[in-house]
Formats: structure tokens, sequence, C-alpha cells
């Protein structure tokens, strides 16, 4: 069987001169890939401006380096650029406030699939969500991917990168926000009253929320299940649970 090309990613930079004159614009980056025992003259500069902004910085082998070039002339140093730039927690409530409605915000606790993150972009959008918050560590960025699975949402929708989901979460309690965790064991999600603002909190396609999110959370909002499997898919659990929002918003709760 003939091997598939792989699909050429155009938010992947290569070589040292173009991974710092990328470092220079102040574009988002999502990942600065490092080849292991290459630490020394440009690179250590590179490393060293990667880490002020905050870049999640990861060694890998030559072997690993070869494979992910398309270039073929990485230098040891390879970035993963986002395809679109992300915005404040701050900005993601005057969105809101400048509409005059109850902030309605995404957490996402660490969901690592490009396509499910594209998903929930594109359903987001759809249901009037002003904003998503990632982590920055353990979780997909808006990669190419992402922007493609998405079908253009990620041009409209705001998403903000954190270094602490949980701080974000206090910051927005104080904003006035109630926070709802998505979680099998909470309260069925059509007896929870979730108008008013409000932040939504998704966990990761394994393991669900992690626990010191969940409890920070004020409360649990759960989706019933009727068959033989006993969890969604991370994208259609977020839409079910965003739909639902928006119908108590707009038709009320009961």
């Amino acid at each position: 069987m003939e091997k598939r090309e792989r699909e050429y990613n155009e938010n992947q930079v290569e070589g040292r001169n173009a991974v710092l004159e990328v470092l220079k614009s102040g574009r988002d980056m999502e990942k600065l890939l490092v080849m292991k025992g290459n630490l020394e003259g440009t690179i250590k500069r590179i490393i060293a401006m990667a880490t002020e902004k905050g870049v999640v910085i990861q060694e890998v082998s030559r072997q690993k380096m070869d494979e992910l070039s398309q270039t073929k002339n990485h230098q040891g140093i390879i970035a993963l650029v986002s395809a679109h730039e992300y915005v404040e927690v701050e900005d993601i409530l005057t969105i809101a406030r400048e509409k005059g409605e109850d902030p309605f915000i995404l957490l996402l606790d660490g969901i690592t699939d490009p396509h499910n993150l594209g998903a929930i972009l594109r359903t987001a959008e759809c249901a009037g969500v002003h904003g998503v918050v990632i982590p920055k560590r353990r979780s997909v960025g808006l990669n190419a991917t992402v922007g493609k699975t998405s079908a253009g949402a990620i041009e409209y929708m705001p998403v903000a990168r954190v270094t602490n989901i949980v701080k974000t979460m206090e910051k927005l309690k104080k904003e006035g926000l109630w926070i709802a965790c998505a979680d099998m064991k909470g309260l069925d999600h059509f007896d929870t009253d979730m108008k008013g603002s409000l932040a939504l909190v998704i966990g990761s396609e394994g393991e669900g929320v992690s626990r010191l999110v969940k409890e920070n959370c004020d409360f649990t909002a759960s989706i019933p299940m009727y068959g033989q499997i006993s969890s969604l898919n991370a994208s259609v659990a977020a839409g079910l649970l965003m739909y639902e929002v928006v119908r108590q918003r707009k038709f009320g709760k009961d």
C-alpha cells in the first residue's frame, strides 16, 4: 500500500533564523521543539526568549525532529505557531459587557484532540459563547487542524490561553460568574439552573475534569445516559451542555 503523504502544515516554522523572527514578531507560539544536545549559540538565545514569553519547550531526539521536519533543514529547532491570535480573559468579559449580555464562557480542562477543540469552537460560536479558555499545558492549542475542523469559527471565537485554570476560575467568580462543571456524577443538567453569568467547565477526553478544578466549581451538571456506553465524546458533551444553557436563557428553565 502506498504511504499517504503528510499534509503540509503552514503553521510549522523551521530553522534558527525563521524561529527567531517569529519570537521577535510577538506571534503566539504553541510549542518549541528543540533537538536534544543542541543547546548552544543561537539555539540557547532562542530558548531564553521563548522561556521569557512562557512558550512550552520540548526536547526531542534527532530522529523525531527529522521525521517532523517539512523542509528537511530544521537546524535543530522547530516552532509550532498558532493559527490565530489569543486574547486575554478580560477581553472575553468585555465582549459580553459590550453586548449587554451575561457572560457565557467555556473553560476546557485538558482537551488534547485538535478535532475535538475545533468542533467545540464551532458549536460555541453557534451557541453565542463569548469566549473559550484553555490551559497552556496538557492541552491542544490553536493549531492548523483546529482551525480546519472549526469550519471558520476560529476566526470569530475569542480564545484565551492561561497558565492556571483554577486561578482563572477564581478571577471569574470575583467578576460574578458561577462555575458549572460537566461531570457524570452531577445533577441532571435539565434540573440545573444555568441562567445568568456562567463559566462551563469541560474536561479532557479520557480523564474528565481534574480533581482540583472540580473542587473549585460551584456546581456540577451531568448528561443522562440511557445506553450501554457510559460517556460521550468531549465535543458532543460540550455541545449538549452549551445548548442547555441557550435553552434556559432564551426559553426559560421549565
